[in-house]
C-alpha cells in the first residue's frame, strides 16, 4: 500500500501518534525516529507526540491515536511476554500501527503479521524461521501494508518519520523539519537495506551479499540459480547452503520471493497493466505468475490491483 493512503488522516483537526520506547534511548533508531516528529510536534499546532516507555505504554490508559508505533533498536532483546503483548495491544488500538527495529521482530513473532510486507532489520533474519511462512519479508527500508508500518530501524528510522511526516502533516511541515536537520534527501519505502546485507555478509559471507545483488538486479530476466553459483565463483549445492543457513531459504525460493514482491510493489504503486507488471518480473506466462502469486500473498494480481483501485 502506497503511503499516500496516510494522506486521509491529515485531514483530522488534532492528529494524534503515539510512540513506545521499548530500547536504549540513545539508540540511533530511537533518536531517528523520535527527533523529527517532536520538531514536526513543534512545527504543527494540530499535531500531538506522546511518547511511552514500553512499561507506560502497558499499564497506563489512553486510546484515540491514529499512529502507534513500538520502538527498540535491533540489538534490544524482547521483553517480558506481558509486558510486550499489553504494549501492542495498546498500539494496535490505533489506526495504523506497527514496529521500528526489533519490535518489527517482536510483532510478527506474535502472530500479529500474518501476510503482511514487513521491513525487517537484516541483523535479524536469522532469527525468523518461524515467521517466514507467515509474514512477507521485504528488504525494503519501510513497509507499509493495510495497517501495518515496519521499519527495519537505525539510520533508516529518519528516512521512515520524514514520509510520515510529509504524508500526515504536509510538506510545509516537512520542509521546516527536514531544513531544521539539514536533510536534502529523504529516502523512500522502496529503497531496500542493501548496505545492512552488506555489513551483515560482506565480510563473512560476501558470495552470498553478491548472489543477492545478482538476484536484485536481474528481477526481468532471472538468472538460473546454476547461472547465480557461477557468476559468484561456488558450487550450486554451496550457494544453496549458505542461503538455508543465513537466510532461511533456498536460492530459488529467495528469487522467486524477491520477484514477486516487486510485482506486488508495482501493483499497488504504478498503472502498469497486469500482464506487463508479470512480464516485468520475469514471468513469461500469466498463470504462472497468477499462481505463484497467489501461493506467496493469499490472492491473485487481479485482487491485489483491486486493493490499490479501493485505497483510491
Amino acid at each position: 500500500m502506497s503511503f499516500a493512503n496516510l494522506a486521509r488522516l491529515a485531514r483530522e483537526p488534532a492528529l494524534r501518534m503515539l510512540l513506545v520506547n521499548a530500547g536504549d534511548a540513545e539508540s540511533l533508531t530511537w533518536s531517528g525516529l523520535v527527533q523529527p516528529l517532536r520538531r514536526a510536534q513543534r512545527a504543527h499546532p494540530g499535531f500531538t507526540l506522546d511518547v511511552r516507555t514500553l512499561e507506560a505504554a502497558a499499564r497506563e490508559p489512553g486510546d484515540g491515536w491514529h499512529v502507534a508505533l513500538l520502538v527498540a533498536d535491533e540489538q534490544q532483546p524482547a521483553p517480558q511476554a506481558d509486558l510486550l503483548h499489553a504494549a501492542l495491544e495498546r498500539c494496535r488500538g490505533a489506526q495504523y500501527w506497527g514496529g521500528v527495529g526489533a519490535a518489527v521482530l517482536w510483532l510478527a513473532e506474535q502472530g500479529l503479521a500474518a501476510g503482511v510486507r514487513i521491513a525487517l532489520p537484516w541483523a535479524l533474519y536469522a532469527d525468523t524461521e518461524e515467521i517466514a511462512e507467515r509474514a512477507i519479508l521485504t528488504p525494503h527500508l519501510f513497509e507499509l501494508d493495510g495497517r501495518v508500518l515496519s521499519c527495519c530501524g537505525g539510520a533508516a528510522s529518519i528516512d521512515f518519520a520524514l514520509t510520515l511526516i510529509e504524508h500526515l502533516l504536509g510538506g510545509g511541515t516537512s520542509a521546516v523539519v527536514k531544513e531544521a536537520l539539514c536533510i536534502d534527501r529523504v529516502r523512500g519505502a522502496e529503497e531496500r537495506q542493501r548496505v545492512a546485507l552488506q555489513a551483515r555478509f560482506g565480510a563473512l559471507q560476501p558470495k552470498l551479499s553478491e548472489a543477492v545483488t545478482l538476484m536484485e538486479a536481474n528481477i526481468e530476466e532471472p538468472l538460473s540459480t546454476d547461472d547465480i553459483a557461477q557468476l559468484v565463483g561456488l558450487s550450486r549445492r554451496q550457494l544453496e547452503r549458505l542461503f538455508k543457513q543465513y537466510l532461511g531459504s533456498l536460492p530459488s525460493r529467495y528469487y522467486l520471493e524477491l520477484r514477486l514482491q516487486r510485482a506486488r510493489q508495482l501493483l499497488l504503486e504504478t498503472n502498469h497493466s497486469i500482464v506487463q507488471v508479470g512480464l516485468m518480473c520475469g514471468f513469461s506466462s500469466g498463470s504462472h505468475f497468477s499462481t505463484a502469486f497467489g501461493a506467496l500473498f493469499g490472492n491473485t494480481p487481479r485482487e491485489e490491483r483491486q486493493r490499490k483501485l479501493a485505497g483510491a
